[in-house]
Formats: C-alpha cells, structure tokens, sequence
C-alpha cells in the first residue's frame, strides 16, 4: 500500500492556534464556574446515560474541561495517531520539510475553523482515552440560543458520555474504525473525480475506487450509529433529567440548519455528512427500539459483524432480519 506523504503535525498545531479567535470574554471567577460545572455535568450524566442504554461500562477516560487552542493540540495529536501506520515520515530534506509543512498549514486551517463549532469529543485513538469538553464553544452557543446555561451543559455531556458507553462495551471498536480507515487508505492515496454523470449528491459521489468507496461506506454507517445512538440516548434521558429540554433541542436543530457563509463552510469542513449521520442514525436507532427494545439494539455494540451496513442504517428492517 502507498503510504500518505509526511505532514507536520507540529506545525498544522501552530497554524491553527494562531487563527483560533478566543471564544467569549470571562472574567477568572466566571472562567473557574463554567469548569466546574461541564465537570459536575460530566459526572453526572455518566449514572442517566448508563440507566438509558442499558450499558454497562464507560470506556476508562480523563475529562478534560479545554480550550480551543487545547482541543487543536488535542486533535493534532490524534489525527497523527490515527495516521501513524498509514504515512511516511517527514524527511529532512528541503522538499520533504516543506510539503510535510504545507500540509500541516492545510490541516492547521481546517482545524482551526472546526475549533469554533465543536462543543465536546471522545477521543479513544490517542495513548489515554480522554472526553474533551471546549469551554468556549459551549458557552458561546448557550448565550446565542439564549438557553439555561446549566442544562445545557448537562445536555451536551449525556451525548459525549453515551460515547464513552458505546466504546467500553465494544472495546474492539478503536481498531475496527482504524481498520477502516487503512481500507480507505488501501492500495492507492485517495484519489477524488468528477462523475460521468449529473452532480455529485456528497463526497462519496467524488471517491474513484470501488473498494475505497465501499471503505467510506462502511466508516459511514458505524458513524451513524454511533452519533444517531448518542442523540437518541441523550434525548431518551434529557427529557427526564433537563429541566428545559424541549427548547434547547428546538433552538439547537434550528443552529444546526443555518443558512449563509456558515452552512457552505460546514459543506466544506464535511459537518453536512455529520449532520446526515446523526440524522439517519438516529432514525436507524428509533425505529429499532420501536421495533424490539434497546436491548435488540445494543447488539450491534456485540461484535463487527453485527454492526448495521450503510443500507441497513437506511432499512432498519434488514438489519433485525439478518441479527
């Protein structure tokens, strides 16, 4: 397999950070209470998310209340875990150290935009598991939707420590993903093409090889599942547990559907794909506890071969037929 050049990683962090604007203005004091309480409302939601999912373990993880700056350094430094086995090293050249650093400067830019949106993340691929809960984002998104601060942040934990859930009881799920993303990566560097015909309806439209595509596929339908289970469980338990959840839910959909610069630099950065995986996941995960309980569902979580394909996330019919 030909491996994916060299990126400096070093470099895309520093890029990033410097175009990280800092999020909301705070004084120490405030700073210190908005910690204490994404902390407070991660250890509380771990005790709601295992009642609703019927899970027994979260996967072992630090929780770590960051900033944006933190959360790219984070990301970095996951994003060359996960790569690892699939690049070559940065050479000392000249020419190696400059492409491996444009690169970086690519994914530093990215990143840096990401940085802004994103409101927590588990992270299972780096060395010690760790929830990543950004601070900024997550209070400048309760004061745009003018939601109650603190069940809001309660909100956004019960989703991050469903996913803690679903990695502790699938524990082959880290190197299943990262199996997929080397069968992405398989035979050839990615390679993207203009279709014969009509216009592409997403990024898969895009991928040449069959194989690769079917790679996509697959990486597609576990995401799926994993977001669209983590936003029906958060709903199933913040309708019991949020005082004001029924708003917060409404304002949050209404954020996600924005229109404008905002919506065209989520097609760029690939939050549309994010946005249908966590809609026809969850409508996936609906349908079959409406079906035959959570229990049925939690199957998938049993072993590779149980997990939905990308057709049975759109047939859930299919996937209890086969299971």
């Amino acid at each position: 397999m030909e491996h994916l050049p060299g990126i400096d990683w070093a470099f895309a962090a520093r890029t990033a950070r410097g175009l990280v604007p800092p999020g909301p203005e705070l004084d120490a004091a405030a700073i210190a209470a908005v910690v204490a309480e994404l902390r407070d409302a991660a250890a509380r939601a771990t005790g709601h998310v295992a009642e609703v999912t019927l899970l027994d373990t979260p996967a072992p993880a630090d929780v770590l209340v960051i900033d944006r700056a933190t959360w790219v350094d984070a990301v970095c430094e996951s994003a060359r875990t996960m790569l690892a086995d699939f690049s070559d090293p940065v050479t000392d050249s000249p020419l190696g150290v400059a492409q491996a650093r444009s690169l970086g400067a690519q994914a530093g830019g990215v990143f840096a935009l990401v940085s802004t949106r994103i409101l927590g993340q588990f992270d299972p691929f780096v060395a010690a598991p760790r929830l990543l809960l950004v601070a900024p984002n997550v209070v400048a998104v309760e004061q745009q939707m003018r939601v109650r601060p603190a069940d809001f942040r309660l909100w956004v934990c019960l989703h991050e420590e469903t996913h803690r859930f679903q990695f502790g009881q699938a524990p082959w799920l880290r190197s299943h993903l990262l199996g997929l993303f080397g069968e992405l990566l398989a035979g050839d560097e990615l390679r993207f093409g203009w279709p014969d015909a009509g216009r592409p309806a997403g990024i898969r439209d895009l991928i040449i090889n069959p194989a690769q595509r079917e790679a996509f596929d697959q990486v597609t339908a576990v995401m799926s599942l994993m977001e669209g289970h983590a936003d029906v469980m958060m709903d199933r338990v913040g309708s019991r547990v949020v005082p004001t959840y029924a708003s917060i839910r409404t304002a949050f959909e209404a954020r996600r559907d924005q229109r404008g610069w905002g919506a065209w630099a989520r097609r760029l950065i690939g939050f549309d794909l994010k946005r249908e995986q966590y809609r026809d996941g969850a409508e996936f995960c609906r349908q079959v506890i409406d079906a035959a309980g959570v229990d049925t569902l939690n199957r998938a979580f049993e072993a590779p071969g149980l997990l939905p394909t990308l057709t049975e996330i759109h047939d859930p019919q299919l996937w209890l037929h086969r299971i």
